[in-house]
C-alpha cells in the first residue's frame, strides 16, 4: 500500500482512500467495471434523491414526449453510465497506456483534426460530459499537442493525482482564468488542439442565455473569442462507451453557428453541438448536472416553474 494513502495513526485519508480505489479499479477489466456499474445505477436511482430528481427533471425538460416509464428507464440507464464513468477514472488515469489505447476500438473523424492542422489552423474540441471524457483526453493528448483548462478539485489532496492522470500522455493543463485563456490562444496559434467543456455553466458575466433543447441555458462565450482571434476549426469530440468492451472516439463537425461573432448565435451553435453528441446515445450524457440552474435564478416566472423546484 502506498504510504501516502494513510494518515498518521493508520487511518485512511479521504483523498488517499479514493486514490487507492482508483488504483485498484485500474486493474479491472472494462467488462467487470460495467457489471458493477449496472448494479450501482439502480441503487443510485433508488437511494440518491438529488441524482434521481435532477436527472428526471432534465429528461422531462428535453424529452417531453417520453412516457413516464420510458423516462424512468432512461434515467436509470443514465445513472449506470455515470457510475461507469466514475469507476473508469482509474482506467483512464492510472492503467498502463497500452491498456487504455487498446480499449479505444475505433476513431471516427480524425481527418477533421489532421486536415485543420495541415492547413495551419488550430482545433477547438468541444468535449461535453458524455461517455467517458477522460478517455477522450487520453487519446487527444496521446496523438496531438493538447491543452485544456483545469480547475483543481474540492478535495485539494486529490489535485496531484488527477493532474498527473490528465497530463501523463502530454496534455498541458492551464488555469480557468485570463492566464489560462492566453495559453489556449497561444496553443491555437501554434496549430495545436485545445479542449473546452461546452456544457458547464460559467460564472455570471462570462456567458449568455442560449437555447439548449428548446429552453434557455446559460452558456459560456469563450468560444467566439478564441475563433475570432485564431480562425481555429471547431469539432465536437466524445468517447462513446461500448459497454463492457471499450470506447469509440467520435469527432463531429460543429454547427456552423459556432463561428458567428455574435455571442448568442455562437452559444446557440455550441449547444447544438452538445445536442448532436447526445443524439449518439442519450443515456450516456450526464443528466444529473443542473444545466438550467441560472435561467431559473434569473427568471422566476418560467412556465411550469414547479418543475424546477430543485434548481
Amino acid at each position: 500500500m502506498d504510504q501516502q494513502t494513510v494518515e498518521p495513526g493508520g487511518r485512511f485519508s479521504q483523498a488517499g482512500a479514493i486514490s487507492w480505489l482508483w488504483r485498484r479499479l485500474s486493474r479491472w477489466s472494462l467488462s467487470r467495471l460495467w457489471r458493477v456499474s449496472k448494479l450501482l445505477g439502480p441503487l443510485v436511482y433508488r437511494f440518491s434523491k438529488r441524482e434521481r430528481q435532477v436527472t428526471s427533471i432534465n429528461l422531462g425538460t428535453v424529452y417531453p414526449g417520453l412516457t413516464e416509464h420510458k423516462r424512468k428507464e432512461l434515467a436509470k440507464k443514465s445513472l449506470c453510465h455515470s457510475a461507469a464513468t466514475m469507476l473508469e477514472l482509474g482506467h483512464a488515469w492510472m492503467a498502463e497506456p497500452d491498456k487504455v489505447e487498446n480499449s479505444i476500438l475505433n476513431v471516427y473523424g480524425r481527418d477533421k483534426l489532421d486536415s485543420a492542422r495541415a492547413e495551419g489552423r488550430g482545433v477547438i474540441v468541444l468535449a461535453p460530459h458524455f461517455g467517458n471524457w477522460e478517455v477522450l483526453n487520453f487519446w487527444l493528448s496521446s496523438h496531438f499537442p493538447f491543452t485544456a483548462m483545469y480547475e483543481p478539485p474540492k478535495i485539494s489532496a486529490l489535485d496531484p493525482v488527477i493532474r498527473h492522470g490528465r497530463e501523463r500522455m502530454g496534455a498541458s493543463l492551464v488555469p480557468t482564468n485570463p492566464r489560462g485563456v492566453a495559453a489556449l490562444l497561444k496553443a491555437l496559434k501554434r496549430s495545436e488542439a485545445i479542449g473546452i467543456l461546452p456544457d458547464q455553466e460559467p460564472s455570471w458575466g462570462s456567458g449568455v442565455f442560449a437555447p439548449f433543447f428548446g429552453r434557455d441555458a446559460y452558456t459560456a462565450t469563450l468560444l467566439p473569442k478564441l475563433v475570432a482571434r485564431t480562425q481555429a476549426r471547431v469539432v465536437t469530440g466524445v468517447a462513446l462507451r461500448i459497454p463492457g468492451k471499450g470506447f469509440e472516439i467520435h469527432f463531429l463537425d460543429a454547427d456552423e453557428h459556432v463561428y458567428s461573432e455574435d455571442d448568442v448565435l455562437s452559444a446557440t451553435g455550441v449547444n447544438a453541438c452538445v445536442e448532436a453528441a447526445i443524439a449518439l446515445a442519450p443515456e450516456q450524457y450526464q443528466w444529473e448536472y443542473k444545466r438550467y440552474r441560472k435561467v431559473v435564478q434569473e427568471q422566476q416566472k418560467l412556465p411550469n416553474f414547479s418543475d424546477y423546484r430543485l434548481y
